[in-house]
């Protein structure tokens, strides 16, 4: 799903139910296949800015994407491939006017970007400095750059850069 306009919105608690929701619905058609369901991206950590748009990265055995691609279609994703990214196959919806919008991906539990998904959101829950930064630069790239997803990305990427740099990810 692309950003055509990119809006950031102050923290909101219920984006924690959002998850829970939608993590309720994937529990269900995954079952075993799923190691584990994480919140990830910003809507994730308390108290930051973010688009309101879920991320969740299904953790799962690397030899369990067939299945868990199956599992899912039952429930109206379709598979879209990995996107460009290494080990986070990612995945659109149809159906799914009852839960909050969110980008679904499926990795393997060894994954290089699930990693990183899950230093950066815990680096940021561990420091609140840290997301009053980002969320303001968030807020001023949605700003500067309302229709142009790669500018608003570029604008964060300073920031992101050097929590990357803290935690060992460059």
């Amino acid at each position: 799903m692309a950003t055509r306009n990119i809006v950031v919105l102050p923290y909101d608690e219920k984006w924690k139910q959002a998850f829970q929701e939608i993590k309720n619905e994937l529990d269900a058609a995954l079952g075993s296949l799923a190691i584990s369901i994480e919140h990830v991206g910003s809507t994730s950590v308390e108290g930051l800015a973010a688009k309101p748009i879920i991320d969740i990265d299904v953790v799962i055995k690397r030899s369990d994407l067939e299945s868990a691609i199956k599992a899912l279609a039952t429930i109206g994703y379709t598979y879209e491939g990995n996107c460009g990214i290494e080990d986070r196959e990612a995945f659109k919806y149809s159906g799914k006017e009852h839960l909050m919008e969110h980008h679904l991906y499926v990795c393997p539990e060894d994954s290089r970007e699930l990693k990183r998904h899950l230093l950066f959101r815990d680096y940021l829950r561990s420091h609140p400095e840290a997301v009053k930064e980002y969320g303001r630069i968030k807020e001023e790239g949605a700003k500067l750059y309302p229709h142009d997803i790669d500018s608003y990305i570029n604008h964060k990427s300073k920031l992101i850069e050097k929590i990357y740099k803290e935690i060992g990810l460059m």
